[in-house]
């Protein structure tokens, strides 16, 4: 959605990738399942992350407002609806929404894996904000190289010591559930950093065209 790549660039996207570079972007198997072994031997709460996430936080809010606000104001002008019921049955849908500048969140509280440590609220805002400035922004999918775009796009609006905490948040439970659950069931939410090596942006493969 051209709107969105360009508020993530507006915004400050350390990224210089083209829109159409995204569509290359695929999750090699044997770095998928390092990371999917790396977030499974996690802890569900590991105290160091604590900076981390609270950076996190912070950044995402200030995405979710910015996402919200009033274009008059400077903001993208999405209306963002929280629901009860699984909004979409893929990401053809939410983008189709978001091309209207509406989004539709399935909400936390309605789900039995709660995080460990972002509100209801949070972990809401940040759903939203990925899947409008990691997924649509790039037209990428729900699947596992879809969500490795995602990731790649997402991480570039983070500083660095947030991007630790985003990259458990996308590429740590993407990876758990498709190479250790093997697509069977989410992974269990962590506040945890996988090692370093991992939030690397240049870890990312892109394919020839």
């Amino acid at each position: 959605m051209p709107y969105l790549f360009d508020g993530a660039r507006r915004w400050g996207c350390l990224d210089r990738m083209t829109p159409g570079s995204y569509a290359r972007v695929r999750l090699d198997p044997a770095l998928g399942t390092a990371i999917a072994e790396a977030y499974m031997a996690a802890p569900v709460r590991d105290p160091r992350a604590g900076a981390a996430y609270a950076a996190f936080r912070r950044e995402t809010i200030r995405q979710y407002a910015y996402l919200v606000g009033r274009v008059e104001f400077g903001g993208l002008g999405v209306t963002v609806r929280v629901g009860d019921d699984d909004p979409h049955v893929d990401a053809g849908a939410m983008i189709d929404d978001v091309a209207r500048r509406e989004l539709k969140v399935f909400v936390t509280a309605a789900s039995d894996n709660p995080h460990p440590l972002l509100s209801d609220a949070e972990n809401d805002m940040f759903r939203a904000v990925h899947d409008a400035f990691g997924h649509a922004a790039i037209g990428r999918g729900f699947d596992s190289h879809g969500e490795e775009a995602a990731w790649l796009k997402h991480s570039g609006m983070y500083s660095v010591l947030a991007g630790r905490a985003l990259t458990t948040e996308t590429r740590g439970q993407t990876c758990a559930m498709m190479f250790h659950h093997r697509g069977e069931r989410f992974a269990e939410q962590k506040a945890a950093l996988l090692p370093p090596q991992f939030s690397d942006r240049k870890s990312a493969q892109l394919v020839a065209n």
